[in-house]
Formats: C-alpha cells, sequence, structure tokens
C-alpha cells in the first residue's frame, strides 16, 4: 500500500482510474517510495479503540464548551479547563440559580450526554491500559517518562515497524517532529515545526 499523497505527483493530467492506475504503476517502481505496512486485524482493533476513544475526548471537549457558553449568555461565568466541569454541573442542578425552566431542561440534556461520555471514555482507557499492561513493547515504552498507557498503546499500533526507521530522527521526522524546510543550493531555509505525520500521537 502506498499513501496517496505519494502517487498524486506522478498523475498525469486529469483524475481517472486509468492515469490513478499509471500514477500507483509508475510510484511502485521508484526505489525511495515508502510504503505502508499491511497491520493485522487484531492490531487494528486495538487502533480502533484509540481512535474512538479519541472521538469521544474531542466531543466531551465539545459539551464542556457547549455548557460554558450557554451558562455565559445568562451571566454564569465559569473558567475553563475540564477541572471546571463540576462547577457548570452544580450551576445546572443548582434550585437557587435564576436559571429558566427551559435553559435547565436542555442543558441537563448535555449533561446526560457528558455523563454518559465521561462512562465510555472510562472503560475505554481502562481497556487500553488493560491492553498495554499485556504487550511486551508497551510495557517497556512506558518505562520511558511522559509515556503512560494511551501513548504507549498507540504507538505500539499506529507506529510502522522500528525496522522502517534508520535512527531516532527519522522516527522523530514520522511524527512531524521536524522544521518545515525551504532550501535552495547552499541556502538552508528552516521554519516551524511540520506537525505533519501521526498528529494523534502528539496530542495524547
Amino acid at each position: 500500500m502506498i499513501s496517496p499523497a505519494y502517487v498524486k505527483p506522478f498523475v498525469t493530467r486529469q483524475k481517472n482510474d486509468a492515469a490513478d492506475a499509471e500514477a500507483i504503476g509508475e510510484a511502485v517502481t521508484r526505489p525511495t517510495m515508502r510504503f505502508v505496512p499491511v497491520k493485522r486485524e487484531e492490531t487494528q482493533g486495538v487502533a480502533m479503540s484509540f481512535r474512538v476513544c479519541q472521538l469521544l475526548i474531542r466531543q466531551r471537549t465539545q459539551i464542556i464548551n457547549a455548557l460554558r457558553g450557554h451558562l455565559a449568555e445568562f451571566g454564569q461565568i465559569v473558567p475553563q479547563g475540564a477541572a471546571n466541569v463540576s462547577r457548570l454541573v452544580a450551576i445546572i442542578e443548582s434550585s437557587e440559580s435564576d436559571l429558566p425552566a427551559e435553559a435547565v431542561t436542555t442543558l441537563g440534556i448535555l449533561v446526560t450526554v457528558f455523563t454518559n461520555l465521561e462512562a465510555e471514555i472510562g472503560k475505554l482507557d481502562a481497556e487500553i491500559a488493560h491492553r498495554a499492561r499485556e504487550n511486551e513493547v508497551a510495557r517497556r515504552l512506558m518505562t520511558v517518562p511522559g509515556i503512560g498507557p494511551l501513548i504507549a498503546t498507540a504507538i505500539t499500533v499506529l507506529a510502522p515497524p522500528l525496522q522502517t526507521f534508520r535512527k531516532a530522527r527519522d522516527f522523530a521526522a514520522w511524527l512531524g517532529l521536524t522544521p518545515r524546510q525551504h532550501s535552495t543550493g547552499s541556502k538552508q531555509g528552516l521554519g516551524s515545526t511540520t506537525k505533519m505525520g501521526e498528529r494523534s500521537l502528539r496530542t495524547s
């Protein structure tokens, strides 16, 4: 398998099935072409748990932001951060708040969704931590300071085989922790971090 980004430069003129097949045939003959390794079904299953957990975390953040925004419309200002969710919920459930009854009913739906998301995220976190303890590579990764079960599991299921990288800098480049280059001749132009590669590992 080849990443579409590496095939696109070989597509001649307009895009169609014949042009795509020709481009793939041309790209696969390149000696420096990088291929995507085929994952086992078990690895894909673990990766799915990680992806779903990330999705639920994004949805939880959306719910928290929605609660803060709606309460701010009624003059109830609460600082940002997941640590202040309990204050948001306390305002909504308080019988002494000045919120309209219609708003309390609607916001209560968001609180219910948030509670369900918290429960499901907890289940997935427990499953990921269990899989990390069972995986030898993940256990070794967790001995590195700053790497917990989530990142260790993500690296084991999302990163290609270690034999793919010649040195540690190659792995950093795969993560996207390299400067953007705009060099020509003897002039080396290095910009900000590209943030390309596997973004989910940098946000875990």
